[in-house]
């Protein structure tokens, strides 16, 4: 059993981008190009892929990498990595999302090590630099407090500028706590189980945020800071951005 292991919980459809994780970049599926960067970059920990369709399982497992075949019907990734954590049975479990291609073995490890201290869960965050960005619903913001724990995430801009009604430019947001929330997440194993019995959280119906259903619930989220450079393929536009990338 180890102590820490990655998962990454991978879902064939997806509303904004269908079946992105299959989306070929340079002839290669997505979903490998992110298994090969977490190989390269993290190589100490284990690594397995919760996936929840053969499609995604042929080209993971054809490439070497471990599969757990998960059901179609989680309602969330986290609901998948618990399920999957049942056959890993890892005591800590960091999280990183399959459409994050330039995920780091810096920010790997900073979960690893917020993970080891007193919280349940922890995550990233990344200053905002662009005023476009900070708009952006599908960047979605988080707000710490003092000692390092998640107030809130949301998909509004905040902190809101009020004596400016929220009219800002890049020059305020890189002067002002704008921090985008990345979504990798580092769990306590126990708190994965309990998180597939908590109720959903109103908040988190309202944003689509399942982190929401923690706080909701009274746990705290660590945040650590990580200035790497990221791309979350979220949209057919982020795909071609990351083909930029590469070039």
């Amino acid at each position: 059993m180890p102590a820490t292991a990655i998962i990454v919980p991978c879902r064939l459809e997806s509303t904004r981008f269908p079946r992105k994780l299959l989306h070929p970049i340079r002839g290669c599926p997505l979903v490998l190009w992110v298994a090969r960067r977490i190989a390269a970059e993290a190589p100490e920990f284990p690594l397995w892929f919760a996936v929840d369709h053969e499609l995604l399982r042929a080209p993971l497992a054809a490439a070497g990498f471990r599969t757990i075949l998960t059901a179609t019907t989680h309602q969330s990734g986290t609901d998948r990595l618990a399920e999957a954590n049942r056959t890993v049975r890892a005591d800590f479990v960091v999280n990183v999302q399959a459409d994050e291609p330039l995920v780091s073995g810096a920010q790997i490890r900073r979960l690893a090590e917020l993970i080891a201290g007193p919280v349940a869960m922890a995550t990233l965050a990344t200053p905002f630099k662009a005023a476009a960005d900070f708009a952006n619903p599908n960047q979605v913001k988080v707000t710490v407090r003092n000692d390092g724990r998640a107030l809130y995430f949301s998909r509004s801009p905040m902190p809101f500028a009020r004596d400016r009604a929220g009219a800002v430019d890049d020059a305020w947001v890189a002067a002002n706590p704008c921090y985008r929330h990345l979504g990798l997440y580092a769990y306590k194993a126990d708190l994965i189980e309990r998180f597939a019995q908590l109720p959903v959280g109103r908040l988190e119906q309202i944003e689509k945020l399942e982190q929401l259903r923690v706080l909701e619930n009274g746990y705290d989220i660590a945040v650590g800071f990580t200035e790497d450079p990221t791309i979350g393929v979220d949209t057919p536009e982020d795909a071609v951005k990351f083909e930029q990338w590469l070039r």
